[in-house]
C-alpha cells in the first residue's frame, strides 16, 4: 500500500524556520508565515520535514488513492522558496500573471525572495486556493 510521505507532524514551525541557513531566507520565511497565517486564518503546521502548511483537506482520486494535504503552504528551500497552491484552477494562472518574478512546477510556484513578488497577489493566491479546494472537496 502506498504510504504518504508528507503528513502533518507535531514539529515546531518556528524551530524549522530558525534552522534555515540563509538569514535573508529566514526573514522571508517569517514574513510568509505572517501572510499565510493572517490570510488563511489557519495555524501553521509542519507537513513532513520541510513544508509549512495551513489548513488541510482530504482528497480522493478516481484511482482510489487518497490522503490529506495542506490547503496552502510554503517551504524555504536552499535554492528557492516553494509556494504550494491548488493546481487545476484557471484563476491561479490569471493571478500569477501579476505575481512578479517566479517560476512554476507541476504543483509549486517558486520564488527567489519576497522582494520579487506582489504581496497582494500572494494573498489573493492563498484565498483562491483555499476557496477552490473547499469547493473541490466539500466534505472537509
Amino acid at each position: 500500500m502506498y504510504e504518504l510521505k508528507t503528513k502533518e507532524t507535531d514539529s515546531s514551525v518556528i524551530e524549522f524556520i530558525e534552522n534555515v541557513d540563509s538569514p535573508k531566507k529566514r526573514e522571508d520565511a517569517y514574513k510568509l508565515l505572517d501572510i499565510f497565517t493572517e490570510t488563511s486564518g489557519y495555524e501553521a503546521k509542519m507537513w513532513g520535514p520541510s513544508i509549512i502548511g495551513f489548513g488541510k483537506y482530504h482528497y480522493k482520486y478516481d484511482s482510489g488513492h487518497e490522503g490529506d494535504a495542506p490547503l496552502v503552504g510554503f517551504s524555504p528551500r536552499k535554492a528557492k522558496i516553494s509556494l504550494y497552491f491548488a493546481t487545476g484552477d484557471t484563476k491561479r494562472e490569471e493571478l500569477l500573471k501579476d505575481f512578479g518574478k517566479h517560476t512554476t512546477g507541476k504543483a509549486c510556484v517558486y520564488i527567489n525572495k519576497m522582494a520579487d513578488i506582489d504581496e497582494d497577489v500572494l494573498k489573493a493566491l492563498i484565498t483562491q486556493s483555499i476557496t477552490f479546494l473547499k469547493e473541490m472537496y466539500p466534505e472537509n
